[in-house]
């Protein structure tokens, strides 16, 4: 016969154990519950044969525990520990983006941390007759411990870059917004070549490509279009009319960017004399 002895004091966690001991789907399996002087109890038998079958199963029932209720805990106290500095309202910012990253499908997902839950577990319960659980998760879970760190590493990282994007852009609509307008009128086109800018007579703007004429430094780079916002800052527009030919918009990121610097000075098109010849452009050369 092999047996486990699970020993808790948490309720919650008893409780949750019981409930799937009683949903165990497996034959010549049974349990009791027992209080003794510093624990309570939970001892699950096994008097079948399959007993691979059965580590498998607890180490799974054990695995997804840990991401039910320990989990949030888990992320919250590393964050707290190793990220201190932080306000507390970005403390909360980057445990949303924990959240958010592990429900993606990525080296975070909920299989991956089972996986390495499940390891643990059954690599221990298959030899040794009980275990010890809050002790085992707090201090046994190397592994996964060291999966949710590289998430909060990555997510703390994700939050640094969101900040300083919006401190680019916030100084950057500072920027314009005590300047006098300089040009009245430009047109921005977003297609299949890229960027293009059109002067108020339609006709092409040149990019300006000179380092000296920047009027920002930032970390954040848009690549090729680093110079077509130094170039549109330079010009200071006084309105700006954002053409989309496609619906498959190119530059995305750059486009939000710009929407969120010149705000009520931009106005977006999709169904102009200027966007009809583009898409015409985009399927003569898709032909």
């Amino acid at each position: 016969m092999n047996s486990l002895c699970i020993k808790t004091n948490n309720e919650e966690l008893l409780s949750y154990l019981q409930n799937e001991f009683k949903n165990f789907n497996m034959l010549n399996v049974f349990y009791s519950c027992n209080e003794f002087k510093h624990y309570k109890n939970i001892i699950i038998h096994y008097k079948g044969i399959d007993t691979e079958l059965f580590y498998t199963k607890l180490a799974t029932i054990f695995s997804y525990l840990v991401i039910e209720h320990f989990e949030n805990n888990i992320i919250k106290n590393i964050l707290f520990s190793n990220y201190f500095y932080f306000e507390n309202y970005e403390l909360k910012k980057i445990q949303n983006l924990c959240e958010e990253n592990i429900c993606d499908d990525s080296e975070f997902s909920f299989t991956n941390r089972q996986l390495l839950l499940f390891e643990d577990f059954y690599n221990y319960i298959s030899t040794h007759k009980s275990i010890i659980l809050t002790g085992f998760i707090n201090f046994r879970l190397n592994n996964y411990r060291n999966l949710l760190n590289e998430l909060i590493d990555f997510s703390v990282n994700e939050f640094i870059i969101e900040k300083e994007y919006l401190e680019f852009v916030s100084l950057l609509k500072l920027y314009i917004n005590t300047q006098s307008a300089l040009t009245p009128i430009i047109h921005i086109i977003s297609s299949d070549f890229g960027i293009t800018l059109l002067d108020k007579d339609l006709n092409i703007i040149k990019i300006n490509k000179n380092i000296l004429d920047t009027k920002y430094l930032s970390d954040i780079s848009f690549s090729e279009n680093d110079y077509v916002l130094n170039t549109i800052l330079n010009l200071l527009p006084e309105k700006i009319f954002l053409h989309l030919p496609t619906s498959n918009i190119k530059n995305f990121e750059f486009i939000n960017t710009l929407k969120l610097i010149f705000e009520n000075r931009i106005n977006v098109c999709n169904d102009c004399n200027i966007c009809n010849l583009y898409k015409n452009l985009n399927t003569f050369k898709s032909n």
